[in-house]
């Protein structure tokens, strides 16, 4: 018998039965008291979610048309190719990783690209505007803080000026971030809907289905990780991540350096959040990481760069990966 939540079909659970609160958990034959837990847990989180209040939020997110169509996408990846649901999970990210994101990457290495080329035009502009404000300065008596807003409103305006001729503003570098964390977020929820029983596909519960379609050490994909390698592992790769990008950035302002180490603190953080979900989410973010690595370490080949029309910089090299294991080996392994 099915319950209505949400606009959602939930199933109601054996330990939830009348009188199952005074009573120990039985084990079950696919996980035994830990899984039936988890169930309760991923119920009440369901259900308090669903009541309004603080989670309101959530359950308008957990039931938006998005989260609705990445759940139609994985089903239909499911169905059409007949594969498990760890399997399935890894390949529709690499599908999406590889048919979204990695063009918009290679497009924002694109556009860092001109910019990096604009800097010595930049430059000699700045040095010359900076003269003739100091003459225009000294012959009309302005004062310090006159001269200081006249150089940086006409520096904005041939700055800008500079960008729309190259067709390469910075603010095209973000399209990435806009597409990328919506769509990981999307299927995070989706799949969390999954794992919570909150989806019913040809009449079987797909979390049902999770429960038995992990592999190795997660053979259900709807409990924790008690050994805690996918979260460990979500956080070495997402650090490795953000020591690739340091380590291509020779000179950081302190701004970037700030972001820095603000994203290795997030990276070390996501390993307890990791830990606390179902296994599923995990996976997902742990193939997404690694997608993000093959990607970041693929957009510094310079075949694949010149394929993708990228120009060339000063900073460009022929050797990127001997460079990059080289600056690797002298910060981390040399270092005295």
């Amino acid at each position: 018998m099915l319950c209505r939540l949400g606009g959602r079909w939930l199933r109601p659970l054996p330990v939830l039965q009348h009188g199952a609160r005074d009573r120990p958990l039985a084990p079950t034959s696919t996980g035994g008291v830990k899984r039936s837990a988890l169930r309760v847990w991923a119920v009440a989180s369901v259900s308090a979610v669903g009541s309004g209040g603080p989670g309101s939020w959530y359950e308008a997110l957990a039931t938006s048309a998005p989260v609705h169509g990445t759940e139609e996408v994985l089903l239909g990846v499911h169905t059409a190719t007949g594969l498990p649901w760890w399997a399935c999970i890894g390949l529709t990210t690499v599908a999406l990783r590889g048919a979204v994101t990695l063009p918009l990457a290679a497009y924002q290495h694109y556009i860092l690209a001109k910019v990096e080329n604009l800097q010595p035009e930049i430059k000699n502009i700045a040095r010359h505007l900076n003269q003739e404000v100091a003459v225009r300065a000294n012959q009309l008596r302005w004062s310090k803080r006159v001269a200081r807003l006249t150089y940086l409103k006409n520096m904005r305006r041939l700055v800008s000026e500079l960008y729309v001729r190259d067709n390469c503003h910075p603010f095209k570098a973000t399209v990435l971030v806009w597409i990328q964390f919506p769509m990981w977020i999307f299927m995070s929820v989706a799949l969390r809907n999954f794992s919570t029983g909150a989806t019913h596909s040809e009449g079987f519960s797909v979390q049902e289905q999770l429960a038995t379609d992990g592999i190795l050490w997660f053979p259900d994909l709807t409990a924790l990780d008690s050994t805690w390698i996918l979260p460990i592992s979500v956080g070495i790769i997402n650090l490795l991540i953000v020591e690739i990008f340091a380590l291509q950035k020779i000179g950081m302002s302190r701004f970037q350096t700030y972001i820095t180490y603000f994203v290795r603190a997030v990276s070390v953080l996501m390993i307890p959040v990791a830990a606390t979900v179902p296994s599923s989410i995990v996976l997902y973010w742990l193939c997404s990481s690694l997608m993000g690595l093959s990607q970041n370490l693929l957009l510094r080949s310079p075949r694949f760069r010149q394929l993708c029309r990228i120009p060339l910089t000063k900073s460009d090299s022929d050797t990127p990966y001997k460079d990059l294991f080289a600056a690797f080996y002298a910060k981390f392994i040399s270092k005295k």
